[in-house]
This record gives structure tokens, sequence and C-alpha cells, in this order.
């Protein structure tokens, strides 16, 4: 019984700490906006300790700042933090990458070809004005990297990339950016090259992609 009860805890933490991650990602929850805790435990129906336990491990990760006698807030939002932010992505990523391609076999190769199409037909929609599957869109553009990176065998790696992207992706999800054609014809560059074995080309390509995602960003921040 202890056991179940200790699961069920565990089950309900970590599903509060990904929708509160979500909707400050997504700017449901505003930057620099005040994080109540009676507010936060009627909207997500968890439990007070559950959320500062949710809140602490969510600024440990940067997306929450822990005030001592003023509380939590969402972390603020800079010109700064997201040109760091990219630059981190792009070492992170970019030596991601050049493993993966290294490591990567054929079970690689299918999910990157796979993860690409489905990115592809978001990203035609959204070409066409359909901004309604926006989240859709950037789930699918996350899967696509990931997938990218994955064969890279390193978990330390991995984790760290994925606080690093999710903190990029807040930053587009704030100004809505979405660059067309030129974002499409590179992440098609990116898994042609990828597929090719050429790590030195597809590493190049990524940090164009990624620098040139932030200056779209920053005109629009």
């Amino acid at each position: 019984m202890l056991k179940n009860a200790q699961r069920a805890t565990a089950t309900v933490g970590s599903t509060t700490h990904e929708r509160i991650k979500h909707d400050i990602i997504f700017g449901l929850l505003a930057p620099g906006a005040k994080l109540k805790l009676s507010a936060l435990k009627e909207h997500y129906g968890a439990s007070v300790s559950i959320l500062r336990e949710t809140l602490n491990s969510l600024a440990s990760e940067g997306f929450v700042i822990a005030e001592e006698q003023r509380g939590f807030f969402v972390a603020p939002v800079s010109r700064e933090d997201i040109e760091e932010i990219a630059n981190l992505r792009v070492l992170l990523e970019g030596h991601a990458l050049k493993l993966s391609i290294e490591r990567g076999d054929a079970d690689w190769e299918g999910h990157l070809v796979a993860a690409h199409h489905k990115l592809h037909l978001m990203e035609v929609r959204m070409q066409a004005g359909d901004v309604s599957i926006r989240e859709t869109w950037k789930r699918r553009d996350w899967e696509f990297h990931q997938a990218l990176i994955q064969a890279c065998d390193s978990k330390n790696l991995l984790a760290l990339h994925s606080i690093i992207f999710d903190k990029y992706l807040r930053y587009q999800m704030l100004v809505l950016t979405f660059r067309g054609d030129e974002a499409a014809i590179e992440h098609k560059a990116i898994l042609d090259a990828a597929l090719s074995r050429d790590s030195a080309t597809a590493q190049n390509i990524l940090e164009t992609h990624i620098l040139a995602g932030l200056r779209h960003a920053l005109m629009a921040f």
C-alpha cells in the first residue's frame, strides 16, 4: 500500500511538473508572473508540497525564479538570454549531431526520415497560414531535432540539450516566429547531410539554422 501511494505521488509530481513547464514554454504563464501556490493548487489539482517541489525543480532548470520571502515567479525573458541560449544550443546540439552521425545505425536513419516527414507536413500547413497547429508544429520540430542527435549515446548530453531546446522554444512561442520556406529547406538539408554521414556539413547547416531562427526571433522581440 505504501509503495503504491509513493508511486501515485511521484506520478502526480511528474505530471504537474510537465504541465507547469508546458504552460511556461507556451506562454500561458507569462514571464515574470507570480506563481501563487493557492491558485496553482486549484488549477493543477496538486498539493502544496508537490507544487513546492515542482517549482524548485523548475527553478533548477531555469524556468522559474525562487526568491526568499517573496515566493516563486516565472523566469523573465531578455534579448541577452535568448542569445546565450541559442549559442549554447549550437554548441550542444552540434556536438551531439556529430556523435550521432558517427554512431547512428539503420534504425536511427529510419526514425530520422520519419520524424522529418512528420515535421514537413506541419511546415506545409504553417506556410499555408494555419497557425492553429503551432504547438503540433513545434512538437514535430522538437522530435526531428531529437531524432538527429538520438544516436549520440550520451544521456547527460541529451538531458542538457532538452533543457536548452525548451528554453529556446519558449522564446519562439512568445513571438510566434516561423521563417517559412527558409527553415523547411534548412531542415531538409540537415537531413540529407546526416543521411550522407557528412557531419561537418550537417553541423554548419544546423548552426546557420539556429542562428537564423535567433535573428528572426529578435526582430519580433
